[in-house]
C-alpha cells in the first residue's frame, strides 16, 4: 500500500518547497486539487522539482473542459516528468458546472465521461503511434489532427519506452465506480466514504464494471482519500468537513447505508440556508468514527489505516494537507512508521 500526499492550496511560488520536502519525506504521490487554484499548473513545478515522486491531479474538474484540452495539458506534463503524472479526473456537481464553470451539466453523467475519456485516449493514440483520429460519439466528434497541431510521441527518459499516462476517475455513486472497472486504471475515493461504504457499495460496483470488460478489479489501483487525526484540532476539522460532505443530496447514498439520511436533509437544509456554523454539531462521534481514522500518535496511526483499509485500498491520502515546517516530525514519523507496518 502507497501513502501520498496532498498539496493544499497554495501560491505557486510555495510548490517547489513542497514538492522536494513530500519526495524527501518519503511519500509515494503528490496530488493536486481543484478548489481554489489551478490543478495542473502546480505539476509543471513538481515535475522540475523532483526526481521519482509520482504526481496527479486529485481531480481536475473533467465536465469544466474539453477532452482535447485535458489530453494535451496531461500529455506535456507526462513528457516534463518522464512519465510520472496521473490524470485524475472528476465530474463535480451541476450547480458547480452550471453557476461556478458555466458549463451544460449532460443529461447522462457517465455517458459523457466515458466520451471524455475514450476522446483522450484516442488523441494519445493519433500522437504516440499516429492512428488516425474518428472519434464519433453522443457528446463529441474530434476528426482533425494535422501534422501542425501534433505534438508527437514521447518516451521516458533514456528509455526506448512510451509513456502510458493513467487516467483515474473519481466517484462517491456506483455509477462512476462501474465505469472505473470498465475503462480506467484507477479510481479516487472521495473522502465522504467509510469503509463500510467502500466495500459494499464501491469495491462491488467496480467489480462489476471491470467484468463487462472481461477485467478483474485488480486491475484498478483503489486511491482513497482519507480523513486522520491525532489531535482534538485535526478531529474536529475532521468533522467539520463531513457535515459539509453530508450535506450534498447526490453523496446521500453514504449515510442512507448507515441510517443516517435524517442528518443528511438537515445538514442539507442548514447550507441552504448559509448555516455552516451549525452544522458540524449534527455529527455525532459515532457518525464521525465511522469516517475517521484515530490515533494518539503516528505510529499508531499508520497502523491504524493499514488495518482499517487492508484488502481495500492501493494507495492511502491523508485529507489533511501536507505543509513543510507545520508538522515535520510528525509526517516523517508516520511515512516512516507506514512503510514498516
Amino acid at each position: 500500500m502507497k501513502l501520498d500526499a496532498a498539496l493544499p492550496p497554495v501560491p505557486l511560488s510555495a510548490v517547489p518547497a513542497i514538492a522536494r520536502m513530500a519526495e524527501q519525506t518519503g511519500f509515494d504521490c503528490l496530488w493536486t486539487t481543484e478548489t481554489m487554484h489551478d490543478p495542473f499548473l502546480p505539476h509543471t513545478l513538481i515535475a522540475e522539482h523532483t526526481t521519482h515522486l509520482e504526481m496527479g491531479t486529485g481531480i481536475a474538474v473533467s465536465f469544466a473542459r474539453s477532452p482535447a484540452t485535458l489530453a494535451y495539458t496531461a500529455w506535456d506534463l507526462a513528457a516534463q516528468s518522464g512519465g510520472r503524472f496521473i490524470l485524475g479526473l472528476g465530474t463535480q456537481v451541476k450547480a458547480h458546472i452550471e453557476r461556478r464553470f458555466g458549463m451544460e451539466w449532460p443529461d447522462s453523467v457517465t455517458g459523457k465521461l466515458r466520451e471524455q475519456i475514450q476522446v483522450i485516449r484516442a488523441l494519445w493514440d493519433t500522437w504516440q503511434n499516429g492512428t488516425p483520429l474518428n472519434f464519433r460519439g453522443e457528446y463529441y466528434k474530434i476528426t482533425l489532427m494535422s501534422p501542425f497541431f501534433n505534438p508527437g510521441p514521447i518516451r521516458r527518459d533514456r528509455q526506448d519506452e512510451a509513456v502510458q499516462i493513467p487516467i483515474y476517475i473519481a466517484g462517491v455513486n456506483t455509477g462512476l465506480a462501474k465505469l472505473a472497472g470498465e475503462l480506467c486504471d484507477g479510481f479516487l475515493v472521495h473522502p465522504f466514504h467509510t469503509p463500510r461504504y467502500l466495500s459494499e457499495v464501491l469495491l462491488p460496483a467496480i467489480a462489476q464494471g471491470a467484468a463487462k470488460q472481461g477485467r478483474t478489479r485488480s486491475e484498478l489501483t483503489i486511491s482513497a482519500s482519507v480523513f486522520a487525526a491525532t489531535d482534538a484540532l485535526e478531529r474536529e476539522f475532521c468533522r467539520q468537513q463531513v457535515a459539509f460532505y453530508a450535506s450534498t443530496p447526490s453523496y446521500r447514498s453514504v449515510l442512507d447505508l448507515h441510517g443516517w439520511s435524517e442528518v443528511g436533509e438537515k445538514l442539507s437544509a442548514l447550507a441552504a440556508r448559509g448555516n455552516w456554523a451549525e452544522m458540524p454539531n449534527l455529527v455525532s462521534d459515532d457518525m464521525l468514527s465511522a469516517f475517521l481514522t484515530e490515533a494518539d500518535s503516528p505510529q499508531a496511526l499508520a497502523t491504524a489505516l493499514k488495518a482499517r483499509y487492508a484488502h481495500l485500498a492501493d494507495r492511502l491520502t491523508l485529507y489533511l494537507p501536507f505543509r513543510p515546517g507545520e508538522k515535520d516530525a510528525w509526517w516523517a514519523e508516520l511515512v516512516s512508521a507506514f512503510r514498516n507496518v
